[in-house]
């Protein structure tokens, strides 16, 4: 693991994600504390260990996925949420890309990652089977914080990709992508009358 940010990480991963923010030196010297709470957040993602994921959001929070239906509300539903993905993908990884990328605008956390797995187990929802087949796929978490924990959590990657991935969608261009355009659009016809 690398160690605290600079001013320069900071707003070059700021530019990556299309935000122009001014970080300050306060914000700079919080990098270590923010650098200790992201390796916990890893740790407990890699170790599937939802006790200490606890430890990290608030009693209240609310976090939003592409992969959830609606957000998890609640300790217990983001705990529910890792447990389900780690049994969909047991070999679920977390990792930073290489720069990393963790930027800070008062209590707003932006945090880039890494995530590989292999579908072994149902994708619930909406219970899709396991394919046997890896996805890797990079994305950006929001974090609000509150008094040193997430209060509010967003992620963004493109489940699209995953599901090509895995297997669950087809391929763009391919015959299975035009089969489905040619469903859609005779269900739209229907739906239409």
């Amino acid at each position: 693991m690398r160690g605290p940010l600079s001013t320069r990480h900071y707003r070059l991963a700021l530019r990556r994600y299309g935000f122009d923010v001014a970080v300050s030196a306060s914000q700079t010297s919080s990098a270590a504390e923010l650098r200790g709470f992201v390796d916990r957040y890893l740790a407990a993602w890699n170790g599937c260990d939802a006790d200490a994921m606890a430890q990290l959001v608030t009693e209240d929070v609310v976090w939003a996925d592409p992969a959830l239906p609606e957000p998890a509300r609640g300790i217990a539903a983001v705990q529910e949420f890792m447990l389900t993905s780690v049994r969909a993908f047991p070999d679920l990884r977390f990792s930073e890309p290489d720069p990393p990328v963790l930027a800070v605008a008062g209590d707003l956390v932006l945090w880039g990652w890494r995530m590989e797995g292999t579908h072994r187990g149902v994708i619930d929802p909406p219970g899709f089977a396991p394919t046997g087949r890896g996805m890797r796929v990079e994305g950006v978490d929001q974090w609000i914080m509150r008094r040193g924990r997430i209060s509010r959590y967003r992620a963004f990657y493109d489940m699209n990709e995953v599901a090509r991935q895995l297997g669950i969608a087809p391929a763009p261009g391919g015959r299975a992508e035009r089969a489905a355009v040619a469903l859609q659009r005779l269900q739209a016809r229907f739906a239409s009358r």
